[in-house]
């Protein structure tokens, strides 16, 4: 049986296929394929194959009950990153600012501990995970369509820089369109490559939650950032704490959860700057709770020009964000 045909007419007929069906259409289908002549057309557009057969097919990938049948493969990274220490961090597509800084910094300090960042290249989380990630390592992005694609188009330029460090994968051959049911089937690629998922929000119906589910099937370990009790965009990832997902509060939680010492975690930030007496008072007020600039200028007795230039001093040092006119401190490595 050739892997790579049935890829192939999966994405022809558009079936979800893990093996060769047993059909006439099929098997006439796979008399006239020709697939050295399909792997050069993939090799020219720069698009590796691995079959699930193959040595270089990850195992953690071929160890989950349903793996695909094989994988088309963009960037330059060794196939072996596949096989490295790896974390899915997801979440909700529209998250908060909250969610983005989280998913931001999680994947930032996993990365530079040399732990591979897995997500789901959508908006939102994935994406700061992902750019996270970059920051101090590698990434790989699951598709849920043709492996030629870049969805959300808007990420085309994220794409890139995964492509340039790291790997794009997706089980669909070029040319498929994006289509609903293949992102959940897209989530258990994403959880079957990593060791670990973490979610960082989710609303009580999220693709987060089945990527989540994903993971717990094959055994592998989930945990949950605490979220806001008011908040919709926290309700599923508070109810899998609520069943027993371990808390991450921290990236060292995580590395904690695959074994590796939480102490390689710890990211060069830089020597700790050396910030004029406002710039430290306003860090103090804004490291305790998101804030905007006018409860800043009330709770600091400070004037409105003070804060501002203290801001833009912090957030030249990486020690502030802003989402929305609320800043919010950045928690860095102890």
């Amino acid at each position: 049986m050739s892997e790579l045909a049935v890829a192939m007419f999966a994405a022809e007929t558009g079936a979800h296929l893990l093996a060769a069906p047993a059909s006439r259409r099929y098997e006439a289908f796979a008399r006239s394929f020709d697939e050295a002549d399909c792997r050069r057309q993939l090799a020219g557009r720069g698009i590796r194959w691995v079959a699930r057969r193959d040595d270089g097919y990850p195992a953690r990938l071929r160890s989950i009950h349903d793996p695909p049948i094989g994988l088309f493969i963009r960037g330059a990274a060794s196939l072996e990153l596949l096989d490295r220490p790896s974390v899915a961090i997801v979440g909700a597509r529209a998250c908060s600012p909250y969610g983005s800084e989280v998913g931001t910094t999680f994947a930032r300090r996993l990365a530079g501990a040399g732990v591979v960042v897995v997500s789901g290249l959508a908006r939102g989380v994935d994406a700061a995970a992902h750019r996270g990630a970059l920051a101090t390592g590698v990434t790989v992005a699951v598709l849920g369509c043709g492996i030629d694609r870049d969805y959300p188009i808007a990420h085309a330029s994220l794409a890139a820089e995964i492509e340039a460090n790291g790997l794009i994968v997706s089980e669909y051959p070029p040319g498929v369109e994006p289509a609903p049911w293949r992102f959940p089937a897209r989530n258990r690629i994403v959880a079957g490559l990593a060791d670990a998922t973490v979610v960082v929000e989710a609303r009580a119906r999220s693709g987060a939650l089945i990527t989540a589910d994903f993971a717990l099937e094959e055994g592998r370990e989930v945990l949950a950032v605490p979220g806001e009790i008011t908040s919709h965009l926290s309700a599923g990832s508070n109810a899998l704490l609520r069943l027993g997902a371990t808390p991450a509060t921290d990236a060292s939680d995580v590395l904690e959860a695959i074994g590796i010492e939480s102490a390689t975690a710890v990211v060069s930030e830089g020597r700790p700057a050396d910030l004029s007496a406002t710039a430290e008072a306003v860090k103090t007020l804004v490291a305790d709770a998101p804030v905007g600039v006018d409860e800043i200028v009330r709770r600091t007795g400070l004037g409105a020009s003070e804060v501002s230039a203290a801001l833009v001093e912090l957030e030249l040092h990486a020690l502030v964000t802003e989402a929305e006119g609320v800043y919010r401190g950045v928690i860095r490595p102890a």
